[in-house]
Protein backbone atom coordinates (compact mmCIF):
# COMPACT_ATOMS: atom_id res chain seq x y z
CA UNK A 1 0.00 0.00 0.00
CA UNK A 2 0.89 3.37 -0.73
CA UNK A 3 1.46 5.58 2.21
CA UNK A 4 -0.53 8.84 1.45
CA UNK A 5 -1.81 11.72 3.81
CA UNK A 6 -5.36 12.01 2.71
CA UNK A 7 -5.31 15.64 4.24
CA UNK A 8 -2.84 16.78 1.44
CA UNK A 9 -3.63 14.23 -1.68
CA UNK A 10 -6.88 14.53 -3.90
CA UNK A 11 -7.12 11.88 -6.31
CA UNK A 12 -8.43 12.55 -9.82
CA UNK A 13 -9.69 11.02 -13.14
CA UNK A 14 -8.36 13.90 -16.33
CA UNK A 15 -11.19 13.83 -18.77
CA UNK A 16 -14.51 14.83 -17.64
CA UNK A 17 -12.96 15.40 -14.56
CA UNK A 18 -10.58 18.02 -14.79
CA UNK A 19 -10.73 19.00 -18.80
CA UNK A 20 -13.46 18.66 -21.72
CA UNK A 21 -12.08 15.88 -22.99
CA UNK A 22 -15.70 15.09 -25.42
CA UNK A 23 -15.86 18.83 -26.77
CA UNK A 24 -12.32 18.75 -28.39
CA UNK A 25 -12.91 15.40 -29.59
CA UNK A 26 -16.49 16.16 -31.50
CA UNK A 27 -14.69 19.34 -33.24
CA UNK A 28 -11.98 16.37 -34.07
CA UNK A 29 -14.22 13.83 -34.92
CA UNK A 30 -16.09 16.63 -37.46
CA UNK A 31 -13.07 17.47 -38.54
CA UNK A 32 -12.81 13.89 -40.40
CA UNK A 33 -16.50 14.28 -41.67
CA UNK A 34 -18.25 12.50 -38.28
CA UNK A 35 -21.08 14.61 -36.66
CA UNK A 36 -22.70 13.22 -32.95
CA UNK A 37 -26.11 12.16 -33.69
CA UNK A 38 -29.35 14.06 -31.91
CA UNK A 39 -30.38 13.13 -28.35
CA UNK A 40 -27.29 10.92 -27.42
CA UNK A 41 -27.58 12.26 -23.39
CA UNK A 42 -27.21 10.00 -20.69
CA UNK A 43 -24.68 7.79 -23.05
CA UNK A 44 -21.06 7.28 -22.52
CA UNK A 45 -19.65 4.93 -24.99
CA UNK A 46 -18.30 7.34 -28.28
CA UNK A 47 -19.91 4.76 -30.98
CA UNK A 48 -23.45 5.33 -29.97
CA UNK A 49 -22.80 9.19 -29.79
CA UNK A 50 -21.59 9.22 -33.33
CA UNK A 51 -23.17 6.50 -34.91
CA UNK A 52 -21.16 3.80 -35.85
CA UNK A 53 -19.57 0.26 -34.76
CA UNK A 54 -17.54 0.30 -32.00
CA UNK A 55 -14.18 -0.83 -34.14
CA UNK A 56 -14.81 2.25 -36.47
CA UNK A 57 -13.97 4.60 -32.79
CA UNK A 58 -11.85 2.68 -31.23
CA UNK A 59 -9.13 3.49 -32.89
CA UNK A 60 -10.19 7.31 -34.03
CA UNK A 61 -9.87 7.80 -29.77
CA UNK A 62 -6.69 6.38 -29.50
CA UNK A 63 -5.25 8.41 -32.66
CA UNK A 64 -6.89 11.71 -30.99
CA UNK A 65 -5.63 10.79 -27.55
CA UNK A 66 -1.77 10.83 -29.05
CA UNK A 67 -2.18 13.68 -31.08
CA UNK A 68 -1.44 17.48 -30.28
CA UNK A 69 -4.90 18.19 -29.58
CA UNK A 70 -3.71 16.94 -25.94
CA UNK A 71 -1.77 19.88 -25.44
CA UNK A 72 -4.96 22.05 -25.27
CA UNK A 73 -8.19 20.82 -23.86
CA UNK A 74 -10.20 23.47 -22.35
CA UNK A 75 -11.15 23.08 -18.42
CA UNK A 76 -14.29 21.66 -16.79
CA UNK A 77 -16.38 24.50 -15.43
CA UNK A 78 -15.38 25.99 -12.11
CA UNK A 79 -12.67 23.28 -12.26
CA UNK A 80 -9.68 26.01 -11.92
CA UNK A 81 -11.19 27.90 -9.61
CA UNK A 82 -11.78 25.30 -7.17
CA UNK A 83 -8.74 23.01 -7.78
CA UNK A 84 -6.34 26.28 -7.01
CA UNK A 85 -8.52 27.01 -3.86
CA UNK A 86 -8.07 23.68 -2.78
CA UNK A 87 -4.32 23.98 -3.33
CA UNK A 88 -3.32 27.24 -2.31
CA UNK A 89 -5.89 27.93 0.70
CA UNK A 90 -5.40 24.12 1.93
CA UNK A 91 -2.15 22.68 0.68
CA UNK A 92 -4.08 19.67 -1.21
CA UNK A 93 -1.60 18.49 -4.04
CA UNK A 94 -3.05 16.48 -6.86
CA UNK A 95 -2.52 13.24 -8.53
CA UNK A 96 -4.14 12.33 -11.65
CA UNK A 97 -4.79 8.96 -13.15
CA UNK A 98 -5.78 9.07 -16.62
CA UNK A 99 -6.08 6.13 -19.05
CA UNK A 100 -5.38 8.57 -22.41
CA UNK A 101 -2.53 6.46 -23.66
CA UNK A 102 0.60 4.90 -23.04
CA UNK A 103 2.50 6.88 -24.89
CA UNK A 104 5.04 8.90 -22.91
CA UNK A 105 4.91 11.96 -25.38
CA UNK A 106 1.03 12.07 -24.75
CA UNK A 107 1.67 11.93 -21.31
CA UNK A 108 4.13 14.55 -21.39
CA UNK A 109 1.33 16.39 -23.32
CA UNK A 110 -0.98 15.95 -20.51
CA UNK A 111 1.08 17.10 -18.07
CA UNK A 112 1.51 20.12 -20.34
CA UNK A 113 -1.75 20.80 -21.06
CA UNK A 114 -2.46 20.57 -17.01
CA UNK A 115 0.20 23.23 -15.76
CA UNK A 116 -0.52 25.51 -18.71
CA UNK A 117 -4.40 25.70 -17.57
CA UNK A 118 -4.35 25.11 -13.57
CA UNK A 119 -0.49 26.28 -13.10
CA UNK A 120 2.91 24.69 -11.78
CA UNK A 121 3.27 22.78 -8.70
CA UNK A 122 -0.50 21.73 -8.08
CA UNK A 123 -0.33 18.28 -10.33
CA UNK A 124 2.37 16.38 -8.27
CA UNK A 125 1.53 12.82 -9.79
CA UNK A 126 0.43 12.35 -13.89
CA UNK A 127 -0.21 8.64 -14.31
CA UNK A 128 -1.10 7.66 -18.18
CA UNK A 129 -2.44 4.35 -18.40
CA UNK A 130 -3.31 2.57 -22.00
CA UNK A 131 -6.49 4.31 -23.26
CA UNK A 132 -9.56 2.35 -21.86
CA UNK A 133 -7.52 1.06 -19.23
CA UNK A 134 -8.94 -0.16 -15.88
CA UNK A 135 -7.52 1.72 -13.32
CA UNK A 136 -7.16 -1.20 -10.23
CA UNK A 137 -4.03 -1.30 -9.85
CA UNK A 138 -3.10 2.42 -9.83
CA UNK A 139 -5.95 2.80 -7.41
CA UNK A 140 -5.21 0.09 -5.10
CA UNK A 141 -1.74 1.47 -4.03
CA UNK A 142 -4.32 3.89 -2.47
CA UNK A 143 -6.03 1.01 -0.59
CA UNK A 144 -7.50 2.66 2.79
CA UNK A 145 -5.92 5.80 2.42
CA UNK A 146 -9.60 7.35 2.67
CA UNK A 147 -8.11 9.83 -0.29
CA UNK A 148 -10.62 12.07 -2.08
CA UNK A 149 -11.10 10.26 -5.93
CA UNK A 150 -12.35 12.15 -8.27
CA UNK A 151 -14.40 10.30 -10.99
CA UNK A 152 -17.28 10.71 -14.14
CA UNK A 153 -17.32 6.90 -14.64
CA UNK A 154 -19.93 5.32 -12.24
CA UNK A 155 -17.50 2.28 -12.23
CA UNK A 156 -14.39 3.79 -11.04
CA UNK A 157 -16.38 5.60 -8.88
CA UNK A 158 -17.33 2.13 -6.92
CA UNK A 159 -13.87 0.73 -7.46
CA UNK A 160 -12.46 3.64 -5.37
CA UNK A 161 -15.81 2.83 -2.58
CA UNK A 162 -14.77 -0.86 -2.83
CA UNK A 163 -10.39 0.20 -1.85
CA UNK A 164 -11.23 2.59 0.66
CA UNK A 165 -11.28 5.90 -0.69
CA UNK A 166 -13.96 8.70 -0.68
CA UNK A 167 -14.90 8.71 -3.99
CA UNK A 168 -16.61 11.41 -5.37
CA UNK A 169 -18.69 11.35 -9.23
CA UNK A 170 -19.10 14.73 -10.87
CA UNK A 171 -22.44 14.85 -12.38
CA UNK A 172 -23.01 14.31 -15.98
CA UNK A 173 -25.74 13.39 -18.34
CA UNK A 174 -24.22 9.60 -18.48
CA UNK A 175 -23.88 9.33 -15.06
CA UNK A 176 -27.30 10.70 -13.69
CA UNK A 177 -29.13 7.24 -12.66
CA UNK A 178 -26.17 6.36 -9.98
CA UNK A 179 -27.14 5.40 -6.80
CA UNK A 180 -24.22 3.74 -5.10
CA UNK A 181 -22.48 5.19 -2.04
CA UNK A 182 -19.92 7.84 -3.91
CA UNK A 183 -20.97 11.13 -3.35
CA UNK A 184 -22.28 12.38 -6.56
CA UNK A 185 -21.89 16.55 -7.02
CA UNK A 186 -23.32 18.49 -9.56
CA UNK A 187 -20.18 20.69 -10.09
CA UNK A 188 -16.54 21.66 -8.55
CA UNK A 189 -18.14 24.12 -6.50
CA UNK A 190 -20.03 20.97 -4.66
CA UNK A 191 -17.18 19.14 -4.73
CA UNK A 192 -14.72 21.70 -3.33
CA UNK A 193 -17.63 22.48 -0.65
CA UNK A 194 -17.89 18.50 0.34
CA UNK A 195 -14.36 18.11 0.72
CA UNK A 196 -13.26 21.26 2.86
CA UNK A 197 -16.76 20.22 5.03
CA UNK A 198 -19.25 22.59 4.46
Amino acid sequence: MFTVDKKKVILTDCDGVLLDWFVAFEEWMSIRGYNSIAGFDGVYNVNEIFGVPKGVTKPLVKEFNNSAWMLDLSPLGGAIKYVKKLHEEYGYVFHCITSLSDDPKAAKLRMMNLENVFGKGIFTKVECLPCGADKDASLEMYRESECFWIEDKKENADLGIELGLDSILIAHDHNYSYNGQAKRCQDWKEIYNYIIGE
